[in-house]
């Protein structure tokens, strides 16, 4: 019998890794049909959901996930942002825009995971916005930067 999405979401939960594993595959498969819920439950309270949902939707990469997961960056858990800025990471060129948007947000924690994200995807545009980081406030978010001033000049 073939699941509904609310289901696969609840799996997403679910102690078993090989159940969470085949949610997340189906998903995947079903983007068309998840997407929305998937969206949805980046808004929700379960740390595992949420988690797992961000990273479907970096699998899926539709552009109209960036900005759900940008506002995921803001999460209060440490894990759940993680995944949210591998998900954009893993979306590639799409999101090197939105991330240099960000590097400015009043939250450390976003203007790392932007410059983390950047560093990811290597593309040498950023390398000048990241340099502006490098005198942040924040240990993390200069550490972030330099981070990814390194990987995009080893890439290119």
């Amino acid at each position: 019998m073939k699941k509904d999405i609310q289901d696969l979401i609840e799996d997403l939960k679910d102690d078993d890794e090989f159940v969470v594993e085949e949610a997340r595959g189906t998903l995947e498969i079903r983007a068309d049909e998840s997407f929305e819920y998937l969206v949805e439950a980046l808004t929700g309270t379960h740390k595992k959901i949420k988690m797992n949902s961000a990273k479907v939707l970096g699998f899926i990469a539709n552009e109209k996930a960036i900005d759900p997961l940008i506002a995921t960056l803001k999460d209060k858990n440490k894990l759940v942002r993680r995944e949210a800025s591998t998900a954009l990471s893993r979306m590639g060129n799409k999101v090197i825009d939105p991330m240099l948007n960000i590097l400015n947000d009043d939250d450390w924690r976003v203007r790392g995971a932007a410059a983390w994200v950047l560093g990811s995807i290597g593309d040498k545009k950023a390398i000048e916005p990241l340099k502006n980081l490098l005198e942040d406030e924040s240990g993390f978010v200069k550490s972030g930067a330099k981070w990814a001033i390194d990987k995009i000049n080893k890439k290119n």
